[in-house]
Protein backbone atom coordinates (compact mmCIF):
# COMPACT_ATOMS: atom_id res chain seq x y z
CA UNK A 1 0.00 0.00 0.00
CA UNK A 2 3.05 2.21 0.26
CA UNK A 3 1.23 4.04 3.30
CA UNK A 4 3.02 2.12 6.60
CA UNK A 5 6.18 5.46 5.75
CA UNK A 6 3.79 8.06 5.97
CA UNK A 7 1.79 6.40 8.94
CA UNK A 8 4.93 6.57 10.93
CA UNK A 9 6.05 10.20 9.99
CA UNK A 10 2.51 11.67 10.97
CA UNK A 11 2.06 9.38 14.34
CA UNK A 12 4.36 11.63 16.75
CA UNK A 13 1.70 14.64 15.26
CA UNK A 14 -1.35 12.66 15.63
CA UNK A 15 -0.68 11.29 19.33
CA UNK A 16 -0.21 15.20 19.94
CA UNK A 17 -3.79 15.96 18.39
CA UNK A 18 -5.14 13.11 20.39
CA UNK A 19 -3.55 14.53 23.62
CA UNK A 20 -4.74 18.27 22.94
CA UNK A 21 -8.11 16.80 22.31
CA UNK A 22 -8.05 15.01 25.29
CA UNK A 23 -7.01 17.86 27.53
CA UNK A 24 -9.57 19.86 26.30
CA UNK A 25 -13.13 17.55 26.30
CA UNK A 26 -16.59 19.29 24.81
CA UNK A 27 -19.93 18.35 25.78
CA UNK A 28 -22.30 16.96 23.66
CA UNK A 29 -23.48 20.05 20.93
CA UNK A 30 -21.08 22.41 22.02
CA UNK A 31 -18.00 20.53 20.66
CA UNK A 32 -16.84 24.26 18.74
CA UNK A 33 -12.94 24.27 19.54
CA UNK A 34 -12.81 20.64 18.54
CA UNK A 35 -14.69 20.68 14.83
CA UNK A 36 -12.78 24.31 14.28
CA UNK A 37 -9.30 21.91 14.82
CA UNK A 38 -10.85 18.72 12.57
CA UNK A 39 -11.53 21.69 10.06
CA UNK A 40 -8.09 23.34 9.97
CA UNK A 41 -6.49 19.67 10.08
CA UNK A 42 -8.75 18.44 6.98
CA UNK A 43 -8.04 21.68 4.71
CA UNK A 44 -4.38 21.17 5.75
CA UNK A 45 -4.29 17.96 4.21
CA UNK A 46 -6.29 19.52 1.53
CA UNK A 47 -9.50 18.27 1.52
CA UNK A 48 -12.78 20.06 1.14
CA UNK A 49 -14.61 20.57 3.99
CA UNK A 50 -17.86 21.62 5.50
CA UNK A 51 -18.58 22.88 8.77
CA UNK A 52 -21.68 23.25 10.78
CA UNK A 53 -23.42 20.22 9.86
CA UNK A 54 -25.32 18.56 12.23
CA UNK A 55 -24.90 21.98 14.16
CA UNK A 56 -21.27 21.27 15.35
CA UNK A 57 -19.92 18.16 13.17
CA UNK A 58 -17.48 18.55 10.18
CA UNK A 59 -18.20 16.90 6.47
CA UNK A 60 -15.30 16.62 4.26
CA UNK A 61 -14.74 15.07 0.83
CA UNK A 62 -12.16 14.22 -1.59
CA UNK A 63 -11.67 11.85 -5.32
CA UNK A 64 -13.39 11.53 -8.11
CA UNK A 65 -16.82 13.01 -8.54
CA UNK A 66 -19.93 10.85 -10.49
CA UNK A 67 -18.77 7.41 -8.91
CA UNK A 68 -19.57 5.32 -5.80
CA UNK A 69 -19.36 7.68 -2.68
CA UNK A 70 -17.98 5.42 0.23
CA UNK A 71 -18.09 7.37 3.97
CA UNK A 72 -16.06 7.38 7.29
CA UNK A 73 -18.31 8.76 11.02
CA UNK A 74 -16.04 9.01 13.67
CA UNK A 75 -17.61 10.92 16.70
CA UNK A 76 -16.05 14.02 18.64
CA UNK A 77 -18.11 14.59 22.32
CA UNK A 78 -16.88 14.03 25.57
CA UNK A 79 -18.86 13.07 28.87
CA UNK A 80 -19.80 14.89 32.08
CA UNK A 81 -17.30 12.76 34.48
CA UNK A 82 -14.58 13.98 36.58
CA UNK A 83 -11.52 12.49 35.66
CA UNK A 84 -8.98 10.66 37.87
CA UNK A 85 -6.35 9.05 35.46
CA UNK A 86 -3.22 11.19 37.05
CA UNK A 87 -2.45 11.83 33.04
CA UNK A 88 0.20 14.66 32.09
CA UNK A 89 -2.40 15.31 29.22
CA UNK A 90 -5.40 14.50 31.50
CA UNK A 91 -8.86 16.79 31.48
CA UNK A 92 -7.77 20.76 32.07
CA UNK A 93 -12.12 21.40 32.29
CA UNK A 94 -13.20 20.32 35.64
CA UNK A 95 -15.91 17.83 35.29
CA UNK A 96 -15.50 17.11 31.62
CA UNK A 97 -14.14 14.01 30.31
CA UNK A 98 -12.87 11.93 27.30
CA UNK A 99 -14.07 8.82 28.90
CA UNK A 100 -15.61 6.79 26.07
CA UNK A 101 -12.66 6.96 23.36
CA UNK A 102 -13.94 9.73 20.90
CA UNK A 103 -10.57 12.02 21.19
CA UNK A 104 -9.39 8.86 19.51
CA UNK A 105 -12.17 8.37 17.13
CA UNK A 106 -11.24 11.69 15.98
CA UNK A 107 -7.76 11.42 15.90
CA UNK A 108 -7.93 7.74 13.92
CA UNK A 109 -10.34 10.21 11.43
CA UNK A 110 -7.60 12.79 11.25
CA UNK A 111 -5.10 9.68 10.45
CA UNK A 112 -7.33 8.02 8.06
CA UNK A 113 -7.62 11.56 6.14
CA UNK A 114 -3.95 12.19 6.12
CA UNK A 115 -3.12 8.88 4.74
CA UNK A 116 -5.76 9.33 2.24
CA UNK A 117 -4.51 12.69 1.31
CA UNK A 118 -1.30 11.14 0.10
CA UNK A 119 -2.93 8.73 -1.77
CA UNK A 120 -3.63 12.00 -4.40
CA UNK A 121 -5.62 11.29 -7.41
CA UNK A 122 -4.56 7.76 -7.19
CA UNK A 123 -8.74 7.57 -5.19
CA UNK A 124 -10.82 5.91 -7.42
CA UNK A 125 -14.08 6.82 -5.28
CA UNK A 126 -15.18 9.83 -3.82
CA UNK A 127 -14.32 9.42 -0.04
CA UNK A 128 -16.72 11.60 2.65
CA UNK A 129 -15.81 11.77 6.23
CA UNK A 130 -18.14 12.51 8.87
CA UNK A 131 -17.14 14.21 12.21
CA UNK A 132 -20.15 13.83 14.11
CA UNK A 133 -21.32 15.76 17.22
CA UNK A 134 -23.14 14.96 20.00
CA UNK A 135 -23.36 11.02 20.41
CA UNK A 136 -23.49 10.44 23.79
CA UNK A 137 -26.62 11.86 23.70
CA UNK A 138 -28.18 9.92 21.13
CA UNK A 139 -28.74 13.60 18.92
CA UNK A 140 -25.63 14.43 16.68
CA UNK A 141 -26.78 11.39 13.80
CA UNK A 142 -29.94 12.33 13.44
CA UNK A 143 -28.69 16.06 12.87
CA UNK A 144 -25.97 15.54 10.38
CA UNK A 145 -28.75 13.66 8.03
CA UNK A 146 -31.08 16.24 8.43
CA UNK A 147 -28.47 18.22 6.81
CA UNK A 148 -27.93 16.02 4.31
CA UNK A 149 -24.46 13.96 5.55
CA UNK A 150 -25.84 10.63 4.37
CA UNK A 151 -26.86 11.22 0.81
CA UNK A 152 -25.48 9.44 -2.29
CA UNK A 153 -23.69 7.10 0.37
CA UNK A 154 -23.07 3.75 -0.57
CA UNK A 155 -21.25 2.09 2.43
CA UNK A 156 -20.14 3.28 5.80
CA UNK A 157 -17.67 2.33 8.37
CA UNK A 158 -16.96 3.32 11.99
CA UNK A 159 -14.98 2.58 15.14
CA UNK A 160 -15.55 2.14 18.34
CA UNK A 161 -12.89 1.44 21.23
CA UNK A 162 -13.14 -1.22 23.17
CA UNK A 163 -11.50 -1.84 26.56
CA UNK A 164 -11.76 -5.56 26.99
CA UNK A 165 -9.37 -6.14 23.58
CA UNK A 166 -6.23 -5.91 23.74
CA UNK A 167 -3.93 -3.44 21.97
CA UNK A 168 -3.12 -4.46 18.63
CA UNK A 169 -6.46 -6.59 18.06
CA UNK A 170 -9.69 -5.55 16.44
CA UNK A 171 -13.29 -7.38 17.53
CA UNK A 172 -15.78 -7.87 14.48
CA UNK A 173 -19.66 -9.15 13.81
CA UNK A 174 -21.73 -9.44 11.45
CA UNK A 175 -25.52 -8.57 12.13
CA UNK A 176 -26.37 -7.16 15.78
CA UNK A 177 -23.09 -5.13 17.41
CA UNK A 178 -25.36 -3.44 19.82
CA UNK A 179 -28.52 -2.72 21.11
CA UNK A 180 -31.74 -0.41 20.40
CA UNK A 181 -32.07 2.14 23.68
CA UNK A 182 -34.30 4.14 25.24
CA UNK A 183 -34.87 6.65 27.87
CA UNK A 184 -37.67 6.13 30.36
CA UNK A 185 -39.11 8.49 32.53
CA UNK A 186 -41.90 7.57 35.62
CA UNK A 187 -43.83 9.76 38.10
CA UNK A 188 -45.27 8.03 40.82
CA UNK A 189 -47.94 9.37 42.36
CA UNK A 190 -49.28 9.37 45.68
CA UNK A 191 -50.41 11.34 48.53
CA UNK A 192 -48.55 12.86 51.26
CA UNK A 193 -48.68 12.33 55.06
CA UNK A 194 -47.09 12.57 58.71
CA UNK A 195 -44.35 9.73 58.97
CA UNK A 196 -45.75 8.39 62.10
CA UNK A 197 -48.94 7.73 60.53
CA UNK A 198 -48.25 6.15 57.05
CA UNK A 199 -51.33 4.30 56.84
CA UNK A 200 -52.90 7.65 56.44
CA UNK A 201 -51.03 8.41 53.00
CA UNK A 202 -50.20 6.77 49.86
CA UNK A 203 -46.07 6.12 49.83
CA UNK A 204 -44.83 6.94 46.70
CA UNK A 205 -41.36 6.14 47.89
CA UNK A 206 -42.93 3.02 48.95
CA UNK A 207 -44.39 2.50 45.87
CA UNK A 208 -41.45 3.55 43.28
CA UNK A 209 -39.66 0.77 44.72
CA UNK A 210 -42.25 -1.48 43.73
CA UNK A 211 -41.90 -0.72 40.34
CA UNK A 212 -37.83 -0.52 40.27
CA UNK A 213 -38.35 -4.26 41.69
CA UNK A 214 -41.78 -5.40 39.96
CA UNK A 215 -40.37 -4.04 36.56
CA UNK A 216 -37.39 -6.35 36.67
CA UNK A 217 -39.35 -9.24 38.11
CA UNK A 218 -41.98 -9.10 34.55
CA UNK A 219 -39.53 -9.10 32.11
CA UNK A 220 -37.96 -12.22 33.93
CA UNK A 221 -41.47 -13.72 33.74
CA UNK A 222 -43.60 -12.24 30.95
CA UNK A 223 -40.93 -11.38 27.72
CA UNK A 224 -39.52 -14.11 25.88
CA UNK A 225 -35.56 -14.76 27.59
CA UNK A 226 -34.57 -15.48 24.03
CA UNK A 227 -34.96 -11.47 23.26
CA UNK A 228 -33.03 -10.10 26.33
CA UNK A 229 -34.33 -6.80 27.44
CA UNK A 230 -32.68 -4.66 30.53
CA UNK A 231 -34.74 -2.00 32.60
CA UNK A 232 -31.90 0.03 34.75
CA UNK A 233 -32.54 2.81 36.83
CA UNK A 234 -29.78 5.51 37.30
CA UNK A 235 -31.78 8.35 38.87
CA UNK A 236 -34.55 8.35 42.21
CA UNK A 237 -36.12 11.98 43.25
CA UNK A 238 -38.72 12.55 45.79
CA UNK A 239 -39.60 13.77 49.30
CA UNK A 240 -39.05 16.61 51.01
CA UNK A 241 -38.39 15.74 54.59
CA UNK A 242 -37.27 12.97 56.90
CA UNK A 243 -41.20 13.07 58.74
CA UNK A 244 -43.17 13.83 55.76
CA UNK A 245 -44.33 10.65 53.45
CA UNK A 246 -43.76 11.29 49.92
CA UNK A 247 -46.28 12.18 47.11
CA UNK A 248 -44.09 12.25 43.97
CA UNK A 249 -41.26 10.23 42.91
CA UNK A 250 -39.46 10.37 39.63
CA UNK A 251 -37.41 7.72 38.58
CA UNK A 252 -34.93 7.62 35.10
CA UNK A 253 -33.42 4.74 33.45
CA UNK A 254 -32.40 3.52 30.25
CA UNK A 255 -34.57 0.30 28.58
CA UNK A 256 -31.61 -1.92 26.37
CA UNK A 257 -32.93 -4.62 23.75
CA UNK A 258 -31.28 -6.38 20.62
CA UNK A 259 -34.48 -6.87 18.50
CA UNK A 260 -36.21 -4.13 17.01
CA UNK A 261 -39.66 -5.50 17.04
CA UNK A 262 -39.48 -6.63 20.91
CA UNK A 263 -38.14 -2.49 21.30
CA UNK A 264 -41.55 -1.66 19.35
CA UNK A 265 -43.54 -2.99 21.57
CA UNK A 266 -41.61 -2.14 24.61
CA UNK A 267 -43.04 1.45 25.06
CA UNK A 268 -46.44 0.37 25.69
CA UNK A 269 -45.71 -3.25 27.87
CA UNK A 270 -43.71 -0.97 30.40
CA UNK A 271 -46.72 1.66 30.76
CA UNK A 272 -49.12 -0.84 31.17
CA UNK A 273 -47.00 -2.32 34.06
CA UNK A 274 -45.83 0.23 35.46
CA UNK A 275 -49.83 1.46 35.88
CA UNK A 276 -50.81 -1.63 37.30
CA UNK A 277 -48.47 -2.07 39.99
CA UNK A 278 -48.94 1.70 41.04
CA UNK A 279 -52.60 0.96 40.87
CA UNK A 280 -52.16 -2.12 43.14
CA UNK A 281 -50.81 -0.44 45.56
CA UNK A 282 -52.76 2.44 45.69
CA UNK A 283 -51.27 5.12 43.42
CA UNK A 284 -50.74 6.32 40.09
CA UNK A 285 -48.19 6.86 37.50
CA UNK A 286 -47.05 9.05 34.74
CA UNK A 287 -44.67 6.93 32.39
CA UNK A 288 -42.76 8.63 29.50
CA UNK A 289 -40.56 6.93 27.13
CA UNK A 290 -38.42 8.45 24.58
CA UNK A 291 -36.60 6.55 21.90
CA UNK A 292 -32.91 7.19 21.79
CA UNK A 293 -31.23 4.60 19.10
CA UNK A 294 -32.34 1.42 17.13
CA UNK A 295 -29.53 -1.59 16.79
CA UNK A 296 -26.50 -1.50 14.91
CA UNK A 297 -26.47 -4.38 12.28
CA UNK A 298 -23.15 -4.73 10.71
CA UNK A 299 -23.72 -5.99 6.71
CA UNK A 300 -22.17 -8.99 6.36
CA UNK A 301 -19.68 -8.30 3.08
CA UNK A 302 -18.52 -4.91 4.75
CA UNK A 303 -17.68 -6.50 7.80
CA UNK A 304 -15.61 -9.29 6.12
CA UNK A 305 -14.14 -6.75 3.87
CA UNK A 306 -12.74 -5.17 7.02
CA UNK A 307 -11.91 -8.51 9.01
CA UNK A 308 -9.70 -9.47 5.25
CA UNK A 309 -8.09 -5.98 5.90
CA UNK A 310 -7.35 -6.50 9.75
CA UNK A 311 -5.89 -10.10 8.88
CA UNK A 312 -3.71 -8.92 6.22
CA UNK A 313 -2.82 -5.85 8.26
CA UNK A 314 -2.43 -7.65 12.12
CA UNK A 315 -2.73 -11.32 11.25
CA UNK A 316 -5.44 -14.01 12.23
CA UNK A 317 -4.62 -14.44 15.63
CA UNK A 318 -5.91 -10.46 16.13
CA UNK A 319 -9.12 -10.67 14.69
CA UNK A 320 -11.72 -11.79 17.24
CA UNK A 321 -15.16 -12.56 15.82
CA UNK A 322 -17.04 -11.54 18.55
CA UNK A 323 -19.89 -13.72 19.90
CA UNK A 324 -22.21 -12.00 21.15
CA UNK A 325 -23.39 -8.33 20.70
CA UNK A 326 -23.48 -5.70 23.33
CA UNK A 327 -26.16 -4.01 25.18
CA UNK A 328 -24.49 -0.89 24.76
CA UNK A 329 -25.74 1.75 22.27
CA UNK A 330 -24.59 3.79 19.44
CA UNK A 331 -26.10 6.63 17.62
CA UNK A 332 -24.53 5.08 14.45
CA UNK A 333 -27.29 3.23 13.71
CA UNK A 334 -29.19 6.34 13.17
CA UNK A 335 -26.82 6.70 10.29
CA UNK A 336 -27.05 3.06 8.71
CA UNK A 337 -30.95 3.69 8.50
CA UNK A 338 -31.56 3.16 4.52
CA UNK A 339 -27.70 2.49 3.92
CA UNK A 340 -25.19 -0.35 4.53
CA UNK A 341 -22.46 0.30 7.05
CA UNK A 342 -20.39 -1.69 9.39
CA UNK A 343 -18.42 -0.96 12.78
CA UNK A 344 -15.26 -2.70 14.42
CA UNK A 345 -14.22 -2.83 17.82
CA UNK A 346 -10.93 -1.71 18.57
CA UNK A 347 -8.63 -3.05 21.42
CA UNK A 348 -7.22 -0.21 23.32
CA UNK A 349 -6.41 -2.64 26.63
CA UNK A 350 -2.51 -2.15 27.44
CA UNK A 351 -0.41 -4.48 29.25
CA UNK A 352 -2.09 -3.60 32.83
CA UNK A 353 -5.38 -3.74 31.16
CA UNK A 354 -7.82 -0.40 30.59
CA UNK A 355 -11.16 0.29 32.78
CA UNK A 356 -14.56 0.42 31.51
CA UNK A 357 -16.09 2.58 29.22
CA UNK A 358 -17.33 5.90 31.25
CA UNK A 359 -15.08 5.25 33.99
CA UNK A 360 -13.50 8.50 34.89
CA UNK A 361 -9.63 6.01 34.74
CA UNK A 362 -10.55 5.37 31.45
CA UNK A 363 -6.84 5.68 29.87
CA UNK A 364 -6.76 3.54 26.51
CA UNK A 365 -3.06 2.76 25.03
CA UNK A 366 -2.24 4.94 22.35
CA UNK A 367 -0.61 2.34 20.35
CA UNK A 368 -4.84 1.40 18.92
CA UNK A 369 -4.03 4.69 16.99
CA UNK A 370 -1.75 3.53 14.58
CA UNK A 371 -4.33 -0.04 14.49
CA UNK A 372 -7.59 2.04 14.20
CA UNK A 373 -5.76 4.05 10.94
CA UNK A 374 -4.22 1.38 9.03
CA UNK A 375 -7.14 -1.00 9.41
CA UNK A 376 -9.84 1.49 8.38
CA UNK A 377 -7.89 3.52 5.55
CA UNK A 378 -6.80 -0.40 3.47
CA UNK A 379 -10.64 -1.15 3.99
CA UNK A 380 -11.58 2.31 2.51
CA UNK A 381 -9.04 1.45 -0.28
CA UNK A 382 -10.36 -1.78 -1.10
CA UNK A 383 -13.65 -0.73 -1.35
CA UNK A 384 -13.12 1.57 -3.55
CA UNK A 385 -10.89 -1.06 -5.78
CA UNK A 386 -13.96 -3.49 -5.82
CA UNK A 387 -17.40 -1.88 -3.48
CA UNK A 388 -19.59 -4.46 -2.59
Amino acid sequence: MHLEQPLQELLPELIQLRRHLHRHPELSGHERQTAALVAGELRRWGWEVREAVGRTGVVAERGPLGGPLVALRVDMDALPIEERTGLPWASSHQGLMHACGHDIHTTVGLGVAALLATWGERLTARVRLLFQPAEETAQGAAWMRADGAMEGVAALFGVHVFPSIAVGSVGVRCGSLTAAAGELEIEVLGESGHGARPHQSTDAIWIAARVVSGLQEAISRRLDPLHPVVVSFGRIEGGKAFNVIADHVRLLGTVRCLDAAVHDRLPGWIEDTVHALCRGHGGEARVHYRRISPPVHNDPDLTRLVAAAAVDLLGDSRVEWLEQPSLGAEDFAALLEGHRGTMFRLGVAGPAGCTPLHSNTFAPDEDCLAVGIRVLTLSLLRWMATPC
